[in-house]
């Protein structure tokens, strides 16, 4: 974790088409005005799902983004206030990400890129259960898992989806994946493994034809895929500011001890 940097002034704000996100935006940009392209901070007003839709848009120019929650869940937002907002900005921690990069490749052959912040899943397309082959850094560690799915989750996805799949919760600065399967069937006890962040896997669909699977990057669906292969993109790396004593990772470890 890092301090965000000092003497920020300029500020862009975006918001999810909700109508009180949509109202904070007016009243805000009201107060601070809106920086554009040159701000040194986004602020994004919304849910996590807005959050990670963010985060996305703004990968490649690297600007942090400080979330505020103008949604329903919002663990990986700020609480929502307008006072003092360039205060608590300039007194935030940084939480550093790594996407994961997913490559899926279609009954077509057809080869799909994209990022996924939270997680990368494998999902079943109709009432057919799933049959996978799990590769790891090129050797099979399992060879059918019979199964509604399987994800592979980054530490700041460990709390979404993969602890909805009875995943591990993954602390910040953990350098590991979670591969978490999704209502195994075969085998009926295996509850998946924690990997090393440079880990490259790979997903082998078998019996395509007669049971067919997605693959899902955060919001980014491929239907009918015959093979996935993810692994972390070393060369991307995104910002999000939480407030002083709120940071992610106190975050993520609360969410461990909670009921």
């Amino acid at each position: 974790m890092f301090q965000a940097q000092p003497f920020v002034t300029r500020l862009a704000f975006k918001a999810s088409d909700r109508p009180e996100a949509l109202e904070a935006r007016e009243r805000l940009i009201a107060r601070y005005g809106d920086a554009g392209d040159n701000a040194q901070v986004i602020v994004a007003l919304g849910g996590d799902g807005f959050m990670l839709e963010t985060l996305h848009e703004t990968i490649d120019s690297g600007t942090p983004i400080y979330g505020m929650n103008r949604g329903s869940v919002g663990f990986l937002m700020n609480e929502y206030s307008e006072d003092g907002l360039l205060e608590r900005i300039n007194a935030a921690e940084r939480a550093v990400i790594r996407p994961l990069v997913m490559v899926a490749i279609d009954v077509n052959r057809k080869q799909h890129r994209a990022l996924a912040m939270n997680e990368v899943s494998l999902l079943r397309q109709t009432r057919q259960t799933a049959k996978l082959r799990i590769s790891i850094d090129g050797k099979v560690r399992m060879g059918e898992l019979i199964c509604d799915g399987a994800l592979l989750a980054t530490p700041a996805g460990s709390t979404a989806y993969n602890l909805s799949a009875h995943g591990p919760i993954i602390p910040i600065g953990a350098q590991v994946l979670a591969l978490t399967p999704i209502s195994a069937f075969r085998p009926r006890r295996w509850r998946g493994a924690l990997l090393p962040q440079t880990a490259r896997v790979t997903f082998e669909v078998l019996e395509c034809d007669k049971r067919p699977v997605s693959a899902v990057a955060d919001n980014f669906e491929v239907r009918d895929v015959v093979e996935v292969h993810i692994a972390e993109d070393s060369s991307a790396s995104l910002s999000m500011l939480f407030d002083a004593g709120r940071s992610l990772e106190e975050r993520v470890l609360t969410e461990q001890f909670s009921a």
